[in-house]
């Protein structure tokens, strides 16, 4: 059996639920793990090893995706299953996800003040019909690493999630989070189920070294920052 031919019948043997190109397709690259983002980047393996074992050989080899960004071509060739193509396609790939990244920071900047948090999420929460959950997760220097959506309430009610916040400030190797949620009636007035929210995800992130520094409530054309307010409430 010819390599190629061997290759495609190792992918094959897989549930089509644990195909890497299919599950990006049906669910999102964002629900991929770092083994099946690589093995779409090596596509094929070798004759005894499908691309999902040889994306598992290069992670064991250099202990996670983040140290992938220092390593070289030669280092890469060493791995089996890693020739020169595939290594110069994986370093590629890696130097654009760094570089998207980069443009991002630059393009939001830095949250410096409640003002700042504010208008990155106004345009998408200040006019919607029910409530939703959103955090900024920022570095050490302040710089903005990832805006994501947490929860969607109903009407009048967001499901605060503690853990699933912190779970995501963790993945992201944020130092600080700044969470927001929206008010649909347009009156940013913090209720008391907002203030004792607050004040749990203030003390669990502290546990993991990790400090809430603000939570922004945003209404039609205005909003509420408890950091703004902290000797209000």
């Amino acid at each position: 059996m010819k390599e190629k031919e061997r290759t495609n019948y190792l992918v094959k043997e897989l549930p089509i639920s644990l195909r890497p190109r299919e599950r990006l397709e049906e669910f999102g690259a964002d629900s991929l793990s770092d083994v099946e983002l690589l093995a779409i980047i090596i596509r094929c393996g070798t004759a005894d090893l499908s691309a999902i074992s040889v994306a598992e050989s290069v992670l064991h080899e250099f202990e996670n995706i983040g140290t992938l960004t220092s390593v070289t071509i030669e280092e890469l060739c060493k791995i089996k299953g890693i020739h020169k193509v595939k290594a110069i396609t994986i370093l590629a790939a890696l130097e654009l996800g760094k570089r998207v990244v980069n443009n991002f920071r630059k393009k939001i900047g830095t949250i410096n003040r409640p003002y700042d948090a504010y208008m990155c999420l106004r345009t998408s929460m200040e006019n919607l019909d029910h409530e939703e959950l959103a955090c900024i997760f920022l570095n050490v220097k302040s710089e903005i690493i990832k805006i994501k959506r947490i929860t969607i309430g109903t009407v009048n009610s967001t499901l605060f999630e503690v853990k699933d916040i912190l779970k995501w400030a963790l993945k992201y190797s944020s130092s600080y989070i700044i969470i927001a949620h929206n008010h649909p009636s347009g009156d940013v007035r913090p209720s008391e189920n907002d203030k004792i929210v607050t004040d749990k995800l203030i003390n669990a992130a502290k546990t993991l070294d990790i400090k809430v520094i603000d939570h922004i409530i945003i209404g039609k054309d205005n909003y509420y920052s408890f950091l703004e307010n902290k000797s209000k409430y």
